[in-house]
């Protein structure tokens, strides 16, 4: 079979989804050598910007082209930089790299780093004529951004505590075999060729158990019929693919958010034994088009560990085969699975899986864990887990982070929450590292406000083209503001709140309790009702609300969550009390000269 829509002398053939033609975004993916062209062509030139198709083609590659609108001006171009992503699983960053990415930083992007709530680093004002100076010197640094944007796979999630207990180390290994299992081949080689001059030894390269299974990819269903790049096919995936590991009751990778979430049980002595898996997540949806919403995953079952890997790739398969390639606003897995149901999927799956699909295990209650503060991880051995507001890493803080990796050897790992942990810290070092710290403004890390603890923002203006307002330069004063309002209230519990510039969902605002999303200049979607837990999507409630009105068309409903008392979250207030409370009391505070 072959994987994918492919081209005739008559023109494109049918999409294997939906049975039309395929997109010409389609179309550009089939005809550019396996991720290629017409990137490298347009690479040398003069111009300060890629084309349409070059741009398109250079999200594979980890970079988005954009535009800071700040510096706009009637009559004059655009001011055209790059955005960069890593692939970093897990959100591994050791030292080393992490220097690299600091000096580039400052050398060639805008002096600032940014932690991304898929546990990867981004770059932001990288301009053209720099793009492969960094990209190489990343990959020379022994990271990679290959598949860090486009569809494909997507950074692969996982815990990023270094923890030796509890099946901490066995999932961290799966998510690292989950991420080589699925990295393309042939695109590889082209992002190699680009880059560092087609340098075969900064190949990927997989572990002995993993290589067995790629060679899988060859065979049966799971084959796309292109030799060079056996599990994608010359098209890819019809959309972004997103994958994460966990285990279980920690749930800082936001598990039901995924394509793919696995929950790696292991025996007593860490040793895996197999995994509950989740399949059709995803938070991304368009204003005013009531077919893409966002989807929380469903259950698929529990698979033996011999069996995981071959399962993810086989469902990647079945994604790549039967995703809309029509029409991209619905080419995600969860409306494959939201439009043919969970049964269809499970008995399509047998014809790229053959191997047993039972009953999930029992999971304690899922947590979104932070590892905030101190943490001891074996004797003599510790890790400091960092809060950084919206991800953003600058000015001392940046610099002094530096000068502790580089003098200490440390390294970092980025949490799915934006917060940095600092690992393979002796105990020896532990007390000149928190004066050091506090110097550079992490006196109390363990200790961060009960609002900024956990919230959440995404980039947006003004760099995201996407964006319509404000989030992650707005969100730290509308936490005071909220901080403020529960002070006067005498509320002391922790809500969680995440803040997007429009409607895709890259900070996953859809599973907050307060979720604020972008509809206009300075006004937002209000989506109520997430859980502190992250087991189930918040409701919509308004669809333009000004900034300015948050607090008067919140205080109703804080005070009524107060008066109830007792230990409930609001999210579970919010559930309890019904659509219609909610919206009555909403109304009531809106009303509010």
């Amino acid at each position: 079979m072959t994987a994918g829509p492919a081209t005739t002398d008559s023109g494109p053939l049918p999409s294997i989804a939906t049975g039309v033609e395929r997109s010409k975004f389609e179309e550009l993916k089939a005809n550019s050598g396996h991720l290629r062209d017409p990137l490298l062509g347009e690479l040398a030139n003069e111009l300060p910007n890629f084309s349409d198709g070059a741009v398109q083609i250079l999200k594979f590659h980890g970079s988005y082209q954009q535009d800071n609108r700040d510096n706009r001006q009637k009559g004059q171009d655009k001011d055209w930089q790059m955005m960069l992503r890593l692939r970093n699983p897990g959100g591994r960053v050791p030292a080393a790299l992490f220097v690299a990415l600091d000096e580039l930083a400052d050398r060639y992007g805008n002096g600032t780093l940014r932690a991304t709530t898929r546990q990867a680093f981004q770059l932001h004002g990288v301009r053209k004529e720099n793009l492969k100076e960094v990209i190489g010197t990343i990959v020379r640094a022994l990271g990679s951004t290959l598949a860090a944007c486009g569809d494909i796979s997507r950074n692969v999630m996982a815990p990023a505590a270094p923890f030796e207990k509890r099946g901490y180390p066995a999932a961290r290994e799966l998510a690292d075999a989950i991420a080589d299992l699925i990295s393309p081949q042939a695109a590889e080689g082209s992002y190699l060729d680009i880059w560092v001059d087609g340098d075969l030894r900064y190949r990927i390269k997989p572990s002995a158990a993993v290589r067995k299974v790629k060679a899988r990819q060859s065979e049966g269903a799971v084959a796309s019929g292109d030799a060079a790049e056996p599990l994608y096919g010359s098209t890819y995936l019809p959309r972004k693919f997103k994958v994460a590991v966990t285990v279980p009751g920690d749930n800082s990778v936001d598990l039901l958010t995924q394509d793919i979430g696995l929950v790696q049980f292991s025996d007593p002595n860490g040793r895996p034994q197999g995994c509950n898996v989740y399949v059709g997540g995803g938070m991304g949806r368009t204003h005013n088009k009531e077919e893409t919403f966002a989807r929380t995953a469903d259950p698929l079952g529990y698979v033996a560990q011999e069996h995981v890997l071959d399962l993810v790739q086989a469902i990647v398969a079945l994604q790549r085969d039967h995703g809309d390639r029509s029409l991209r606003r619905h080419a995600r897995m969860k409306y494959l699975i939201h439009d043919r149901g969970i049964a269809w999927f499970k008995q399509e799956l047998q014809r790229y899986f053959p191997h047993p699909i039972k009953g999930l295990r029992n999971e304690p209650p899922r947590k979104l864990e932070d590892y905030l503060g101190w943490h001891r991880v074996v004797a003599g051995k510790w890790f400091v887990g960092l809060p950084l507001l919206c991800g953003r890493l600058a000015g001392e803080q940046k610099a002094g982070l530096r000068r502790l990796v580089e003098t200490y050897q440390l390294e970092i790992r980025l949490t799915p929450n934006q917060d940095i942990l600092l690992c393979n810290i002796a105990t020896a070092q532990r007390a000149t590292l928190q004066q050091e710290l506090a110097a550079i403004g992490f006196e109390a890390p363990e200790a961060p406000s009960l609002l900024a603890r956990h919230a959440l923002a995404c980039p947006a203006l003004p760099l995201c083209g996407l964006a319509v307002t404000e989030a992650e330069r707005t969100l730290p004063a509308v936490l005071e503001r909220l901080e403020a309002q529960f002070r006067r209230l005498g509320i002391d519990k922790p809500v969680l709140v995440r803040m997007t510039g429009c409607p895709n969902g890259c900070a996953r605002p859809y599973m907050a309790e307060i979720g604020l999303v972008g509809s206009g200049v300075d006004q937002y979607q209000l989506w109520l009702g997430g859980t502190p837990g992250l087991n189930n999507l918040a409701e919509p409630y308004l669809e333009k609300m000004p900034l300015d009105a948050l607090e008067t068309t919140l205080e109703p409903l804080l005070q009524a969550w107060k008066q109830a008392g007792g230990r409930r979250s609001l999210g579970a207030f919010i559930a309890a009390a019904g659509r219609q409370q909610v919206s009555t009391l909403l109304a009531s505070g809106s009303t509010r000269p």
